[in-house]
């Protein structure tokens, strides 16, 4: 696409192309009772994909809804940073929370969709959000938004283009789903013991406080965002097994030394909700110094009997997350683990630890798939976002 093809293009304001939705109906009545009403948690944040059809009735909706005909670009206007935009398939309605935009003559709808999952209309919306500090956008936001539009034959090429990269990333995305099946399959399998019986010939059950000697807390100082302190890891920075680094928090006083990360330490999330409560994760020197809260505890284990990869990795079964659950008090909304307790509960593990390095690298096989494939597809949606975003910033 050249600059001087884009140069002559219109540049159009978004409600000059859409048409906004005028009143509301009763969902409480037909034929809109009995057909499909779509509401934000049923549309795929960044996909452009409906995740769930679910009529009125089944919703017990009452409140007023807008009129959707198959055909409209429904964006819902709330947390607009999810990125929930979908082309309509079905006749019916959708929440007030959402606006089902009726493309006019000049513009391709699904072009439309594009637009409105593009990274540039994206910064736009989120700008207004944090001037406003309401994640919501009215009206008068979507009439503040323009773009250049090029012709409908140009439309339908780049939408082409871009489908053709969407069959790739489901692909891809079908592949993923299947690796971390193999993974969990993998884990099961590997650590059968774990359902019960007596231990098979080369493996021991013992009380965790025999291979973990001891549960130590984190730092309680106030944290900040002050990167110039010292990185505290948090409970939302514990994920799959490993540490996630991309909302660090930080002490703006001195950590003991005795509370620095050291290669190899277990990390256990003590406190939280539920669904979160037992995630844990593996210290690999991420960073130069790190530290961590006091809602996480260090279990380390005796390295010459337990090795701590194969420690997250029990931790993060089935089987002892919800053992895990079983063991934990509930307070003000959320849940604890006494990591007294913690350590009362019984591991199965080979004898040997070179076995338990085995069965850990058979699942980090399955991690470096996972993680091929995960950057593939992250190439893939870079380039079929560049495909909107080359064009809306080059009319900058």
């Amino acid at each position: 696409m050249q600059s001087e093809e884009k140069a002559a293009w219109p540049v159009r304001r978004l409600t000059d192309v859409v048409s906004l939705p005028t009143g509301q109906v009763d969902p409480r009545e037909e034929p809109y009772r009995s057909r499909v009403l779509l509401a934000p948690d049923h549309v795929e944040s960044r996909t452009g994909k409906i995740a769930k059809h679910v009529t009125a009735a089944d919703q017990s909706a009452s409140s007023g809804k807008y009129v959707v005909q198959p055909g409209d670009v429904i964006f819902c206007k709330i947390r607009p940073a999810l990125r929930k935009v979908a082309l309509a398939d079905f006749s019916g309605t959708c929440s007030a929370d959402m606006y089902p935009l009726k493309p006019g003559r000049e513009i391709v709808a699904s072009f439309l969709v594009a637009v409105l999952l593009s990274e540039n209309f994206s910064r736009y919306v989120e700008s207004l959000s944090a001037r406003t500090g309401i994640p919501k956008v009215n009206r008068e936001d979507l009439a503040g938004y323009c773009f250049p539009l090029p012709p409908l034959d140009e439309q339908r090429r780049l939408v082409e283009v871009a489908d053709a990269v969407s069959a790739q990333e489901r692909a891809l995305q079908g592949s993923i789903t299947k690796l971390r099946s193999v993974r969990q399959g993998t884990l099961l399998s590997a650590m059968l013991p774990l359902r019960g019986g007596e231990p098979p010939r080369g493996w021991v059950r013992v009380p965790l406080k025999d291979v973990v000697p001891v549960a130590e807390y984190g730092v309680s100082e106030a944290l900040d965002r002050d990167s110039r302190g010292v990185p505290v890891l948090r409970m939302n920075n514990l994920a799959g097994g490993r540490p996630e680094l991309s909302d660090l928090r930080y002490s703006p006083v001195a950590v003991s030394a005795k509370l620095e990360l050291k290669y190899g330490d277990v990390l256990f999330n003590r406190t939280n909700s539920i669904d979160h409560i037992g995630k844990s994760g593996m210290w690999r020197g991420e960073l130069p110094k790190a530290s961590f809260a006091s809602y996480l505890v260090r279990i380390n284990p005796d390295a010459s009997r337990l090795t701590p990869e194969y420690l997250v990795e029990w931790l993060m079964h089935p089987t002892i997350r919800q053992r895990v659950r079983s063991i934990s008090t509930v307070a003000v909304q959320q849940v604890n683990v006494n990591p007294t307790r913690l350590r009362e509960l019984e591991i199965d593990m080979p004898k040997e630890p070179a076995e338990q390095r085995r069965i850990v690298d058979s699942l980090y096989a399955c991690d470096a798939q996972i993680s091929a494939e995960c950057e593939e597809l992250a190439k893939l949606r870079a380039l079929k976002s560049g495909l909107i975003d080359d064009l809306l910033n080059g009319a900058a």
